[in-house]
């Protein structure tokens, strides 16, 4: 109904007792925070939290009210970033952790109300995310069935950018490069160039089309899966390092290699079409792909001539620079 604001410094007061809305998002985002972890540990747990979602949820409730409920524990055999992203990304939902680090079979969501049926609320979250985990089982499943060998193949009718030929094109590219940077890098040559062989296959699997976000780390699991070499899993993982600021740098040489070939691959491509950045316009994240690249050196104290290796990369391009 209708609130009368007798003054103005009474608005926030007001919708907070009679209204039941918390106007001040930096005291919601408190509140959602302090219930999540609390819901949690009534749970045995910990909820994981990070900040990106907690900002979502804080904008999507205006009167926060805890909900706990739980899945099958079948679920858990999936790889666990498959969990998490199913449960956040999905459903906004937040995981929990057991005293053991591992999840557990349990999620804490918010409800926008204090329901008078609070059971039927928290039967009603559990009924949604049921289909959404059935189906992140079956494309892990299904994706297992195909090698990420078998994948490779098929990047060849995948274009990685007009000009620059196809995924497979790349990863050969990538390949070589790898093979050039690995005495300098003490890493395995015939490593990196199979890790480069596979990295990108994942890309064609049904879970990192349903969540892009885990593609490298889809293939870290599908290649331990096939029985590759444990290096070449986590160098499949390590190419995409790090992937924003702050983030962690590849920690395997055999990842270091694949993870400066395949952004001195992409530079040199893309610069050789001449689609440089421009301005605060950089669509293909060359920015980021340089940043990353020189973090790597430099973090990791790696001595690489970068002056006299990009001759040779460009010279490995499909394309005459422009």
């Amino acid at each position: 109904g209708t609130l009368i604001i007798p003054r103005p410094d009474r608005y926030e007061a007001l919708l907070a007792d009679e209204g039941k809305v918390l106007a001040d998002f930096t005291a919601r985002r408190a509140r959602v925070q302090e219930q999540v972890e609390a819901a949690a540990r009534a749970a045995g747990g910990t909820a994981v939290v990070n900040d990106a979602l907690l900002d979502e949820v804080t904008a999507l409730v205006e009167w926060p009210v805890p909900v706990t409920g739980r899945f099958d524990e079948r679920f858990l055999a999936l790889p666990e970033e498959v969990l998490v992203a199913t449960l956040q990304g999905h459903q906004r939902y937040f995981p929990v952790r057991g005293a053991d680090g591992r999840l557990r079979p349990g999620f804490i969501t918010l409800s926008n109300v204090e329901s008078r049926q609070p059971e039927l609320v928290r039967q009603g979250n559990e009924r949604v995310i049921l289909p959404r985990l059935t189906d992140a089982a079956f494309f892990f499943e299904q994706d297992i069935r195909t090698s990420l060998a078998a994948r490779a193949a098929q990047l060849d009718t995948v274009v990685f950018q007009q000009g620059l030929g196809s995924l497979r094109d790349k990863s050969a590219r990538v390949g070589a490069l790898g093979r050039r940077l690995a005495a300098s890098l003490g890493a395995d040559a015939d490593a990196v160039a199979r890790a480069a062989e596979l990295a990108k296959a994942d890309l064609l699997s049904s879970m990192v089309g349903e969540f892009p976000e885990l593609q490298g780390r889809m293939g870290y699991h599908y290649a331990r899966h096939d029985g590759e070499p444990e290096a070449v899993a986590v160098a499949i993982e390590e190419q995409y390092l790090p992937r924003h600021a702050g983030d962690r740098l590849p920690a395997t040489p055999v990842g270091r290699a694949l993870a400066l070939a395949d952004r001195l691959d992409t530079l040199a491509g893309i610069f050789a079409l001449g689609k440089r950045p421009t301005g605060n316009k950089d669509p293909f994240g060359l920015r980021r792909a340089a940043l990353g690249l020189l973090r790597i050196l430099i973090e990791e104290r790696l001595d690489l001539d970068l002056a006299g290796l990009l001759p040779e990369v460009l010279a490995a391009q499909p394309v005459k620079a422009t």
